[in-house]
């Protein structure tokens, strides 16, 4: 950059954002302070940087700041220069990004027809965009809008807001039917925000929906409600629907009440209503790993159910195991579901309980050649360990240098640079999409050479599911770690396969939850460990140290596996969700550690103890060198004494 060019209000900033990078390159002080200009709303600046030529990797980001800062004002900039700049950097991240806020910014305008003309070009709209797009169909009379939205109707219990237009539209024009609303908002009711379920209330006829206050008060208090159910309350479907909502919210926290609830006023509702009912008390009956849940599964009889009761109605079953009922209800899946490799698997082992050998070996050949938790049981369903993998083959010269001139991956390495980790891992991320093998492999063992190890391991990941196991269980913080996993007499590929699922060996780690560190260590749970383990003058800020994470974190394994049985299942489970569930997730009997992973109730921690134990024993292939079972490392968990 020739700084001599640089007006002198704009020339101090460069120099100061310079002066704070470490290892800058020529032209880093502008484009920090482009970033700089742009957060704080800077225009005048943001505008005198973009002017400026140069020859850096990032210059592109100065302009794509500009105009996004333009496209925030109350002018937005001309199509033309908006054009312009998604032409000369056509399939990159930026033009996707731009195109975006563009596109958001028309739908705030009601620029309808606009909007429809732009948004074929974006490559991977966000939920908001797709159901703008939607927004601009309705607003211009698409006719085939209606039997779209009808036919992906069960999908949008979830939806983003900007959505809502368009489906109480429909449902208020009788492009949706009123058992459709009456669905969705049942489905809202049984959830963690039940509130949502107002607005799908009000796409109901006048007349036929709840009235806002009584609902209000049947969320607030279920119980009292249906202890004071007004006499005629089974005289509509909206007093009918209200009881059932008050059966739901119980049955949330304790199914067996509900049940109770449900024999007093069940004679009183419709034979839909009543099987509804009892599918709601089969799902968190389950949950609630109850034996009646099944049962109550039964007595739903052929209700259509929501893919989440689907699936928990196989698990009553399975934890119980009673293997002819998991058949039957995997039986019942829709295809696609069906066809998940959680339940080709327990569909063999079925099959296997049955005396169905044959049919079993059929099913989990179809999986065992991946690396994934169902995979490694698969095959040792069939009779083989994990074997250690092969050492990887070190990627060509022509893969290097391709990934070495490729100018998504320079971009995001110069914004690794300037600690721009967000805008560095989009660029990357779209960078390796849908790149082969070899580039994958070469790209990865760049990320781990400039010891961006969730880069490295997110990149081989999306190559071939037998190959570059040494870049996808990358051993990083050896040093730290192996001392302390001995100190603590733990098992160095479980510590492993817990902190790849945690961090992804990203030091600064941060979840919204608040978690720190390569181990993810909440700030509580480290104040009570550093007070078990007698570490003096301990504060939260020493959960950003490697050193001291590890520490936390590795004496926090060790007393929840000694509280725990030294068990594996349970202690990442507790690890996860905290030893107390662990605990109260076990049952009267012992149970295999397979079937309590699969009937974890919590969907973070069920996945969560799959890829740690899945993690583990990759890990302990490569470590020890030597075949490895999945099947040793679940275990049976022994029941508790104080399960109840």
């Amino acid at each position: 950059m020739n700084t001599w060019a640089v007006p002198a209000m704009v020339m101090w900033v460069v120099l100061t954002c310079t002066s704070a990078i470490a290892q800058s390159e020529p032209g880093d002080g502008r484009i920090v302070a482009a970033r700089e200009a742009f957060r704080t709303g800077d225009s005048t600046t943001l505008a005198l940087l973009a002017a400026q030529p140069s020859m850096h990797p990032l210059d592109a980001y100065v302009e794509y700041w500009l105009l996004l800062n333009k496209l925030a004002g109350t002018v937005p900039p001309p199509p033309g220069e908006l054009d312009s700049f998604l032409t000369r950097h056509a399939d990159t991240v930026l033009a996707e990004r731009l195109r975006m806020t563009w596109l958001k910014r028309m739908a705030k305008e009601g620029q309808w027809s606009a909007f429809l003309g732009e948004f074929p070009a974006l490559l991977r709209p966000d939920e908001e965009l797709r159901c703008l797009a939607w927004q601009a169909r309705l607003a211009t009379n698409d006719p085939g809008l209606a039997a779209e939205v009808s036919a992906a109707w069960l999908s949008l219990v979830n939806n983003h807001a900007a959505c809502n237009d368009v489906l109480g539209g429909l449902a208020l024009r009788g492009g949706i039917t009123q058992d459709q609303v009456w669905w969705r908002f049942r489905r809202q009711i049984d959830s963690r925000t039940p509130e949502r379920a107002r607005t799908t209330a009000s796409w109901l006829p006048a007349g036929a929906a709840p009235a806002g206050a009584t609902l209000d008060q049947v969320l607030k208090t279920p119980g009292p409600y249906l202890d004071r159910l007004p006499a005629n309350f089974a005289a509509t479907r909206a007093g009918r629907e209200l009881a059932l909502v008050a059966l739901t919210r119980i049955a949330r926290e304790d199914p067996t009440a509900a049940y109770v609830q449900l024999l007093r006023i069940g004679e009183r509702l419709t034979n839909e209503e009543r099987t509804y009912a009892y599918s709601v008390l089969g799902y968190h009956g389950a949950l609630s790993r109850l034996p009646l849940a099944e049962d109550w599964f039964a007595a739903a009889g052929d209700l259509p159910l929501s893919p989440e009761k689907r699936a928990w109605r196989v698990r009553a079953a399975l934890r119980l195991e009673r293997w002819p009922a998991v058949e039957e209800y995997i039986g019942r899946l829709p295809e696609a579901e069906r066809n998940q490799p959680e339940w080709i698997y327990w569909l063999g082992r079925a099959h296997a309980a049955q005396g169905r050998e044959a049919e079993a070996q059929k099913l989990y050949r179809s999986i065992a050649g991946e690396t994934h938790f169902y995979a490694l049981l698969a095959n040792e369903e069939l009779g083989n360990l994990f074997d250690p993998p092969a050492p990887q083959r070190l990627p060509s010269a022509a893969d290097k240098a391709r990934v070495a001139s490729d100018a998504g991956l320079n971009r995001a390495l110069a914004l690794y640079r300037l600690e721009m980790q967000t805008e560095a891992i989009r660029e990357w991320a779209w960078a390796v999409r849908g790149k082969d093998d070899g580039f994958l492999s070469a790209a990865a063992s760049l990320a781990l050479e400039q010891r961006l190890y969730d880069r490295a391991i997110n990149t081989a990941e999306l190559g071939s599911a037998q190959a570059n196991f040494d870049l996808r269980f990358i051993t990083p913080y050896r040093e730290l770690i192996e001392p302390q996993v001995k100190e603590q007499n733990l098992d160095m590929a479980w510590v492993y396969g817990l902190m790849r699922q945690e961090s992804r060996f990203i030091a600064p780690a941060r979840s919204s939850a608040g978690a720190q560190g390569l181990m993810q260590v909440m700030p509580a749970t480290g104040k009570w460990v550093a007070g078990k383990i007698g570490l003096a003058g301990y504060n939260q800020a020493m959960l950003a140290d490697p050193h001291t994470n590890v520490l936390l974190g590795t004496s926090y394994m060790r007393l929840i596996m000694t509280d725990l049985d030294s068990h594996p299942v349970l202690a990442s489970a507790g690890y996860n969700a905290g030893p107390g569930r662990a605990t109260r997730w076990r049952d009267r009997k012992p149970l295999e550690g397979a079937i309590y992973t699969e009937t974890i109730p919590f969907d973070e921690t069920r996945d969560y103890v799959k890829k740690v134990l899945a993690n583990a024993v990759i890990y302990a292939a490569l470590l020890e060198q030597r075949p490895q079972s999945l099947k040793a490392r679940m275990g049976i968990i022994a029941p508790s004494q104080t399960v109840p």
